[in-house]
């Protein structure tokens, strides 16, 4: 028993020693860079996907090294894990498919066409399964060209619409494929997204609610100026030519078509107006007799929502009308309540935040269905049987995103979670049942089931702490205040082994434009691991969301409206003052960097504030407004003709001569957003000024430097700032 006991303890002061030296791990800056998206992601319910018409999902599983497909009844009268079924293994789908050639790696993504049939797209072979005696049986259903793009099943017509270069076509349930358009022309483009893929747009297919009618973006941009974006991988390099519109200059000219594959016969919407419009958020009516679409003046600050006929294409009615002295901001389509075709949803922000409003379809605001000083984050479902709609919402706090039933008829809400954290909510297709899926700070992840009938729940996955051998710092939740009052949100973090009697230089990192929000309450709390690295070798680092970032309604994000880099900029230096005042900053070592509009960001902090930072690394940079897309600036900035003062201002190209300190810009070659000429016009500036700054491209890469070479990317950052902080 004593050696027993001698053992047990030896046992447990080996253990702690391994702990303690796991504990003083520090990160690669690989792992900083793309950890969380590799080794060190933690663990997540893959493939989850409710199936049509039935209390029960799928989710791809891997047991004793083998991945399987599986599916899983629930039922909330069950106390117990809900009983399996192994749809398919790897294996057997590989043989099926390929008859023994060759083996999958993993399962591609699968979608379940009904509740006994799914598809998969395998290098544009589409593969179509069917549920045999308890298991999945899998063969071809299409081929498709290999340049096919916007692949889109219906899953009630079986009908396949797809892009080929810049025209539509469609395979029918007869396997006949039909050409919907022929424009010779590249520079008129159907069924793919428009408008640059502002206003929430990310398609330009939308079949009917049956899928026997498909409408289709067509968009013109023959009048749109061209723009060179260089392919240097080739010798001689080839200059590839898009269209670029920037702001004040020519956009190009949206219309609607409808489709109808019986006749092979397109009508278009008589939107009429000016052609350089905005249609959006465009929705069947259940019926199919007519097409919502959103239609928003160029100036953006005038919405007309329209009701058209889908087969003559004239204007029905006009529903409504919503009008802002800024600009109005239309995401999302109409979503109709299942079982009252005469109803439907529409987003707004008319109150000042995002909420939820049920019309009818004669355009009567039947009730307000969400209300208070916070944001609606997405609509998830509905629970029919409660006469619910389910949505996620800011509503605790804007770091913090939650589940919530909210009732039709009378407006009364009810939160689904309890814990904190940022939930993502999936909603089974009746509304009797929703996957919850959320972080914290110190929470990887957990996955759970609940009756949103009741109380029952039932736990799929905690992911175990993929971070927990490294050695993390310390991390404290910042509240500042903007120079009117206006609360913000950021985090401080400190340096591991932080000592408060040293100081130390300081980052920080920055982005502070529309539609993006650094702060959340999630796994890891700081947010990024390369500040963590940075942390481990000696920094501090600083982040906080100023007015102009999203998620805090509509004064909040207005507040930067014709000044782009203005009121961000004085929010920051809020954030830098209180950097000053903590005893442990090093004051004269501190740095700022920031990506896309952080890097306009950065590089406006270096030239309009001189000074506060000694070094500086902007990335893929905004330097002139005028030379960026019509869409995006004119919402914000209005035009360079309407508003000369505020482009005057936002413009770094005519400030060069005050920058102090070191500045490093980066930028993709092949970059298409903020094209590559805003930092070649900016390093010509310089040089006609004499000034000093440094420049590095990523040749090949568009707007983000992504994959192996991100690394090189968070490497050659990390040394700058040691060069010019450290040193």
């Amino acid at each position: 028993m004593n050696k027993t006991i001698l053992l047990l303890m030896t046992g447990m002061i080996i253990s702690g020693a391994e702990l303690s030296y796991a504990q003083q791990r520090t990160y690669t800056m690989a792992q900083a860079t793309n950890g969380l998206r590799q080794d060190l992601a933690p663990e997540r319910i893959k493939q989850f996907e409710w199936i049509p018409g039935e209390d029960a999902y799928t989710r791809a599983v891997t047991a004793n090294g083998a991945a399987a497909w599986v599916k899983y009844g629930v039922s909330a009268r069950k106390s117990a894990a809900s009983p399996a079924d192994t749809l398919l293994t790897l294996s057997q789908f590989s043989k099926q498919l390929f008859a023994g050639a060759k083996s999958l790696r993993g399962f591609p993504v699968m979608h379940w066409l009904s509740g006994t049939e799914a598809w998969c797209n395998i290098e544009n072979t589409l593969y179509s399964g069917r549920l045999e005696n308890g298991a999945m049986q899998f063969h071809v259903w299409c081929t498709l060209p290999v340049d096919a793009e916007n692949i889109t099943v219906n899953p009630q017509s079986r009908q396949i619409a797809y892009t080929i270069k810049n025209n539509l076509l469609l395979h029918n349930t007869s396997g006949v494929t039909q050409q919907i358009t022929n424009d010779t022309d590249v520079n008129i483009v159907n069924g793919k997204s428009v408008h640059r893929e502002e206003f929430g747009i990310d398609k330009g297919i939308f079949f009917s609610p049956k899928g026997d009618l498909v409408a289709f973006y067509r968009m013109d941009q023959r009048m749109v100026n061209d723009y060179p974006i260089v392919d240097w991988s080739v010798v001689p390099a080839h200059a590839n030519i898009i269209k670029y519109p920037m702001a004040g200059g020519k956009s190009h000219e949206v219309t609607l078509g409808i489709y109808q594959p019986s006749t092979q016969k397109t009508v278009f919407l008589k939107t009429g107006g000016p052609a350089d419009h905005y249609l959006t958020c465009v929705t069947w009516a259940p019926d199919q007799q007519s097409v919502y679409v959103a239609l928003l003046n160029r100036e953006q600050n005038h919405l007309w929502l329209n009701q058209y006929n889908a087969v003559t294409g004239e204007l029905m009615k006009t529903l409504f009308e919503e009008t802002d002295n800024k600009y109005v901001q239309p995401t999302h389509p109409l979503t109709f309540i299942p079982g009252k075709p005469d109803q439907f949803i529409w987003w707004s922000n008319r109150d000042g935040y995002t909420h939820l409003y049920l019309y009818n379809t004669q355009g009567q605001l039947e009730r307000q269905l969400t209300k208070g000083s916070w944001v609606v984050n997405e609509l998830a479902g509905f629970h029919i049987a409660g006469n619910e709609v389910v949505i996620t919402a800011a509503k605790e706090s804007p770091m913090e995103k939650h589940g919530y039933a909210v009732n039709l008829k009378t407006a009364a809400l009810r939160r689904l979670d309890q814990a904190a954290g940022w939930h993502d909510i999936q909603v089974s297709s009746n509304g009797a049942y929703l996957l919850d899926s959320y972080s914290a700070g110190n929470v990887p992840g957990v996955a759970q089931l609940a009756a949103l009938s009741g109380k029952w729940q039932e736990q799929l996955l905690t992911a175990a702490d993929p971070l927990r051998d490294f050695k993390r710092p310390e991390i404290r939740q910042v509240t500042l205040k903007a120079d009117d009052g206006t609360p913000l949100y950021g985090k401080l973090i400190l340096p591991v082994d932080f000592d408060s009697t040293r100081q130390y230089p300081v980052i920080v990192y920055l982005y502070n434009g529309p539609n993006v929000q650094l702060i959340h309450n999630t796994f890891p709390y700081s947010g990024n691991l390369w500040y963590e690295y940075m942390a481990q070798h000696g920094y501090i680092i600083f982040t906080m969301d100023g007015r102009g970032s999203a998620n805090r309604g509509m004064a909040f994000e207005q507040a930067t409206f014709r000044q782009l880099g203005t009121v961000e900029m004085n929010d920051q230096l809020q954030g830098v003052a209180y950097l000053k005042s903590l005893p442990y900053v090093n004051q004269q070592k501190m740095g700022v960097h920031g990506w896309s509009f952080g890097g306009f960001m950065t590089t406006s902090l270096m030239l309009r504030h001189p000074g506060v930072f000694q070094a500086a690394v902007a990335g893929g940079p905004v330097i002139d407004w005028s030379m960026y897309e019509v869409m995006y600036t004119e919402r914000y900035m209005d035009t360079p003709q309407e508003n000369p003062e505020g482009y005057a201002t936002s413009n770094l190209l005519t400030k060069t001569k005050n920058l102090q300190g070191h500045l490093m810009l980066i930028h993709g070659t092949n970059d298409d957003v903020v094209v590559w000429q805003h930092s070649i016009n900016f390093l010509k500036a310089c040089v006609d000024n004499e000034v000093q700054v440094d420049y590095f491209v990523y040749p090949g890469h568009l707007h983000n430097v992504l994959g192996k070479d991100r690394t090189h990317l968070m490497q050659k950052i990390t040394d700058y700032f040691d060069a010019n902080l450290k040193l």
